[in-house]
C-alpha cells in the first residue's frame, strides 16, 4: 500500500469515528503492521489536553494525522501557518516536520485528539525537537 493511499484511508476512518505534553495523557488505541516488506506500523493514540496545557517543540518521524474529538487545539509545524482546530477538523504532519506548537486553545475547557501515526516499526512515536 502506498503512503498516499494509507493517508486517505486514515482520513476516511477518522471522519467515521504523543506527543506527551506536560499534564496530558496519551492512551494507545491501536497498532498494526503495515506489511513485512516495508517495516512500518500504524499507531493510534488518544491524547487529552487539560485546559491551558501545551507541549514542547517535538517531532514524530512519522506521517501524523490529528483528528479533534473534543474542544479545540492550536497546531503548527515549523515554517507553517498556526491553525486552531475544532471538533471534526484534521491536522497533518510529514515525517520531516518539527511540531512547534501543540496546545489546548482554551484556558478553561479540556481538549481531546485522536492521533494516527505511520512510522517505522518499533521507533519512538515522539521525540524532542533538536
Amino acid at each position: 500500500m502506498k503512503i498516499k493511499e494509507f493517508l486517505l484511508i486514515i482520513l476516511a476512518l477518522s471522519w467515521t469515528s504523543l506527543v506527551s505534553a506536560q499534564g496530558s495523557t496519551a492512551r494507545g488505541l491501536f497498532q498494526a503492521d503495515v506489511g513485512p516488506a516495508i517495516d512500518q506500523e500504524i499507531v493510534v493514540l488518544e491524547v487529552e489536553y487539560p485546559a491551558g496545557v501545551a507541549s514542547a517543540s517535538h517531532r514524530h518521524n512519522a506521517h501524523t494525522i490529528v483528528y479533534v474529538l473534543e474542544g479545540s487545539v492550536t497546531m503548527q509545524v515549523e515554517g507553517g501557518e498556526k491553525q486552531t482546530l475544532t471538533v471534526g477538523e484534521v491536522f497533518y504532519e510529514t515525517p520531516d516536520d518539527i511540531h512547534s506548537v501543540s496546545m489546548n486553545a482554551s484556558d478553561t475547557e479540556p481538549a481531546k485528539i485522536l492521533v494516527f501515526f505511520l512510522k517505522t516499526k518499533g521507533a519512538a512515536a515522539s521525540e524532542p525537537a533538536p
